[in-house]
């Protein structure tokens, strides 16, 4: 009779004809499986495979000594195709133990021991981290900028620069300290000596217009009559912006116009409240940002004359990037060795300016211009400081 084979869970089953008896006879102390809808067929010998053997026959395969092996784990059983549990081989035939790993869904309760113990890395590799924001109730102020910065520098976490010098300057018009907002009295320009305006208190006088490369005229002269002028808002002089309605004698500081609502327009004229149209008005002016070049036009030479005048001096005069420190002197002696036809070389002239540096092409140094005098005649001396180097001195007997 040949032999019959079955595939049930992933094994190969062998029956034989021999060893249906002793199947019968342990059926009392195994529980019946219900049976497969298959017909019964007569198999001859019992045999079980692994999933990797061939399906050669076991009789042509010489018989191996059972190596031994540590104890293992009970294997697990699974129930056949047919109605039987156990079936012993006989001696003389191979037997092959099949090992399944167990599945988590196969396993009964009485193999519970045998299931591998769970892993729980919680608190050792990984833990949940929440988060919670508590809102207090009522209305919530934010610290403004200042508790911040003294926050942080009772912590001492920020590196914080040096402050910033307060600017003294102040306006002869509006009599404001420092330069102004860009939208409104905008930054301060040199009058004089120690004397500064802002560029919209200028600019918005009424004496005062503005030529095509920028300069402004008449400062000077709004600024006397501004001496005399009450302003409408704040009742302090210096007054120059009026109303250009006719016979209106209201009068404002430029920023004290801003805050009254006073109109502007495109064309340098201001309505006061009183007399400015109702609405919005396609002419006015709404924005006084200056990003254009402005100076205020003055006589150089005579400004230069009342410094020379004054002796000692107790502000520091600057011309574009020259800064004049001393004017020196000149002795009778030295009148007709210390001059040209075009300039004087007074003795203890010093002078610095800000100028390209001879070293690197896109860096400024200073240059310390200065006169001396060596065997009755001047020298020229320049002194080149620059942040890294030793000071490079230069000396000539003539200026150029």
């Amino acid at each position: 009779m040949k032999d019959i084979v079955f595939c049930s869970n992933n094994c190969f089953v062998l029956y034989s004809a021999a060893v249906q008896a002793k199947n019968s006879e342990n059926k009392e102390s195994v529980p019946s499986l219900p049976q497969s809808p298959m017909k019964e067929r007569p198999p001859k010998a019992f045999h079980q495979y692994s999933n990797n053997i061939s399906t050669l026959d076991v009789h042509c395969l010489p018989q191996l000594q059972e190596k031994i092996s540590p104890p293992s784990s009970p294997p697990i059983m699974f129930p056949p195709a047919f109605e039987a549990a156990k079936v012993e081989a006989k001696p003389d035939e191979l037997k092959v133990t099949v090992k399944l790993k167990p599945r988590l869904k196969a396993i009964h309760s009485s193999l519970e021991d045998c299931r591998p113990p769970s892993k729980k890395w919680k608190g050792m590799k990984w833990k949940k981290w929440s988060i919670q924001i508590v809102i207090p109730k009522g209305s919530f102020k934010p610290p403004c900028e200042e508790e911040i910065d003294e926050f942080l520098k009772k912590l001492g976490t920020t590196l914080k620069p040096d402050p910033v010098p307060k600017d003294y300057r102040k306006c002869c018009f509006c009599h404001e300290e420092g330069d102004g907002l860009t939208d409104g009295p905008a930054r301060l320009l040199n009058l004089d000596l120690d004397l500064w305006v802002h560029l919209n208190c200028a600019l918005w006088s009424t004496e005062v217009y503005e030529t095509q490369a920028g300069a402004l005229i008449n400062v000077e002269l709004a600024l006397r009559r501004g001496l005399q002028m009450k302003c409408m808002f704040c009742h302090k002089m210096g007054a120059t912006s009026g109303c250009h309605r006719l016979r209106c004698t209201n009068i404002y500081h430029f920023t004290c116009a801003i805050k009254a609502q006073c109109m502007f327009f495109k064309d340098k004229t201001m309505l006061c409240p009183m007399h400015k149209p109702k609405g919005t008005h396609e002419q006015e002016l709404s924005y006084f940002a200056v990003f254009r070049r402005v100076y205020v036009q003055r006589d150089e030479v005579r400004q230069i004359a009342s410094i020379v005048q004054r002796g000692e001096r107790d502000h520091t005069f600057r011309v574009g990037s020259l800064i004049f420190h001393a004017v020196g002197q000149l002795l009778p002696q030295q009148m007709q060795a210390f001059h040209s036809s075009k300039a004087l070389f007074p003795v203890g002239y010093e002078a610095s300016r800000l100028y390209w540096s001879m070293r690197y092409a896109n860096r400024r140094c200073r240059y310390l211009c200065s006169i001396e005098e060596k065997d009755g005649l001047p020298l020229f001396v320049i002194k080149v400081v620059e942040q890294g180097h030793d000071d490079l001195v230069l000396t000539d007997t003539t200026p150029k």
